[in-house]
């Protein structure tokens, strides 16, 4: 049982001196709780002169640790330094939709309809960019490389003199990433699953990820014109899965296509504008433009190169434009097809030249009135990313029952992750059953397998954590949720895990223990010790792996054995540790099974109060 933690290795001194450039008549406003971190640059000292005031004090801290106002305080006045205490209310990152409807709810007199924003979302294999070539008569999937989609990309089709602006995502990870990044941008999912495969492991992900952004699901039962085809079995997959379509007395509209052959696209159609009429989308093209960025790559020769799908207003070339941290001005901008155009209104995606570095996709895109006030603004979002960041907390079971009594959270949304399948439904029922009035428990998605770069986007995106029963994680997801604070918790013992839940949610979660993971490597060779004991010879792909470690035995994704570190050599000599990119002997204690392309992975348990 343990969780992850986002510790760092040992601080060093940034070269700042503590006489800093602060004056002492100058005031420093300090928020309610801060990292040392972000303590030692708002003081301008080095971390390593904080940490150590705050060990006088008696308190054990890193790097990344939140401190409170009080000990910041005593802190910044050990080292000559007055502070004020500056209340700030934590920021919310709201979506861009969300903010466009505020102030379309204010009142403007010029709202109308808008075409709707469709993602369309399935297993890699079961169609969707034959879907779109279909429904857009033009043949973009031979172009792709082997079929599959390799990029974001936005098309706008006209049905019945009314508009649909399609988003051509690569799945749901690109969909969750933009969210997360608080541009929520779609307005209908179109969920294509084939008749003759059903639901798949990504399918299941598709509908959880959308379900997470509250958004209308439209079902394309595709291939239909196959001799497999069984569209009822399917329909019971979905209803399995709490997608139940109309026809079995749900809400979820479902409709039998086949890409290939041409069919069914047209009623598809004409119910995703159903769907949008119900929706009642609206935007005033009159005022200046707001968007999202969809995607951004730097070409050698025209620089900048941002597609951009415009929400709310009209964008025009000449305008001056604030993206996310950059701005610039549009000196041209192309549609769908490539023509040029002069100007995109609601739901129109084009591709702008003129910003001055590219952007992130997720990225809100404004309209402004001159390059004084776009220099301005983006000062300003720079200087409220750094306040956020010293403010924000991710939600973990540790603070849980602290920000459900400050009215941050009401809900505690949660990934899980099993060794195999038929955990899931009783884990997921025994923590939905724990939620209290004040702080719902939902499983927003679970799966078995481990915990991958996917999990951990939707919970960045949900503000959620990660349950892990009997699994570990890859590494790419283990180093996002370290870098982004997000919470994930190992269990063996379903026990363990409900009485974990139960105490955060009333806020009796005893101190914990938490796994720091120091180094991977992966087992190249075999060498036998004269022991009859299997060394193994190994490449360190990440991180450092020392000698007191203990160490999981991963093959193909799957966790072996669990052990301890009985030698660590380089060459003859015995070592503390290695660092990445060198090879070294490594003797487990009690195991030598080795096989070539074992993962070993190198981890320790730190007591935190």
């Amino acid at each position: 049982m343990a969780e992850v933690s986002n510790q760092e290795k040992e601080p060093k001194s940034s070269g700042k001196s503590t006489g800093s450039s602060t004056t002492k008549s100058q005031k420093i406003g300090i928020p309610d709780t801060l990292s040392v971190k972000q303590l030692a640059d708002l003081l301008d000292v080095s971390a390593i002169d904080v940490i150590k005031q705050l060990m006088r004090n008696g308190i054990m801290a890193n790097i990344n640790q939140a401190v409170d106002y009080e000990a910041a305080s005593s802190v910044a006045s050990s080292l000559g330094i007055e502070t004020t205490h500056q209340a700030l209310t934590k920021r919310k990152s709201a979506s861009v939709i969300s903010e466009i409807k505020k102030q379309q709810i204010k009142g403007s007199s010029g709202l109308q309809s808008r075409p709707p924003v469709v993602a369309v979302m399935g297993h890699v294999d079961h169609g969707k960019t034959r879907l779109l070539d279909a429904i857009r008569k033009t043949n973009v999937m031979d172009s792709e490389a082997g079929g599959i989609t390799q990029h974001i990309g936005a098309y706008q089709v006209e049905i019945d003199g009314q508009k649909i602006t399609f988003l051509d995502t690569p799945g749901h990870e690109a969909f969750t990433a933009m969210r997360a990044r608080g541009a929520q941008v779609t307005d209908i999912t179109i969920l294509v699953v084939a008749a003759n495969d059903g639901v798949m492991p990504q399918t299941l992900e598709a509908i959880d990820h959308a379900k997470a952004a509250g958004i209308p699901i439209v079902v394309a039962l595709n291939k239909m014109d196959l001799p497999e085809a069984n569209p009822d079995y399917v329909k019971q997959q979905l209803a399995d899965a709490d997608l139940l379509i109309e026809e079995w007395g749900g809400d979820v509209i479902a409709i039998p296509i086949s890409a290939k052959e041409n069919t069914g696209i047209q009623e598809l159609l004409e119910n995703l504008l159903l769907v949008a009429e119900m929706e009642e989308l609206k935007a005033d093209p009159t005022k200046p433009g707001v968007g999202v960025i969809i995607e951004a790559e730097l070409d050698k020769t025209r620089g900048a190169v941002t597609t951009v799908l415009v929400h709310d207003g009209t964008l025009k070339v000449g305008d001056i434009v604030v993206v996310g941290h950059t701005w610039g001005k549009v000196k041209a901008m192309f549609n769908d097809v490539g023509k040029q155009v002069r100007k995109a209104g609601p739901a129109v995606p084009v591709e702008i030249l003129g910003l001055s570095t590219i952007s992130r996709a997720g990225d809100s895109l404004i309209v402004v009135s001159s390059e004084k006030q776009a220099k301005e603004i983006v000062s300003k979002r720079l200087e409220a990313e750094r306040i956020d960041a010293s403010t924000s907390q991710a939600v973990s079971l540790s603070n849980i029952f602290d920000q459900v009594s400050t009215g941050q959270v009401k809900e505690l949304a949660v990934i899980l992750k099993t060794d195999v399948q038929g955990s899931i439904e009783p884990i997921k029922e025994s923590l939905e059953r724990l939620g209290t009035d004040d702080l719902k428990v939902r499983v927003i998605h679970s799966g078995s397998g481990n915990v991958t770069e996917s999990d951990v986007m939707l919970a960045i995106a949900s503000k959620g954590i990660i349950i892990g029963f009997n699994t570990g994680s890859e590494p790419g997801a283990q180093r996002m949720a370290e870098q982004e604070g997000i919470n994930i918790r190992y269990y063996n013992v379903i026990y363990n895990l409900q009485e974990d839940v139960s105490k955060a949610l009333t806020g009796m979660l005893e101190p914990t223990k938490v796994e720091v993971i120091d180094g991977r490597a992966e087992v190249r060779a075999l060498f036998s010790s004269g022991k009859k004991d299997n060394i193994a010879g190994v490449y360190v792909t990440e991180g450092q792996i020392r000698r007191n470690d203990s160490v999981r035995v991963q093959r193909r994704g799957e966790i072996i054995a669990e052990t301890e570190v009985a030698s660590l050599r380089r060459f003859k000599d015995d070592v503390r540790e290695v660092a990445t990119g060198y090879e070294c002997g490594v003797g487990l204690k009690d195991y030598d099974e080795f096989e070539v392309g074992d993962i070993l992975e190198f981890f320790r348990i730190e007591e935190v109060k």
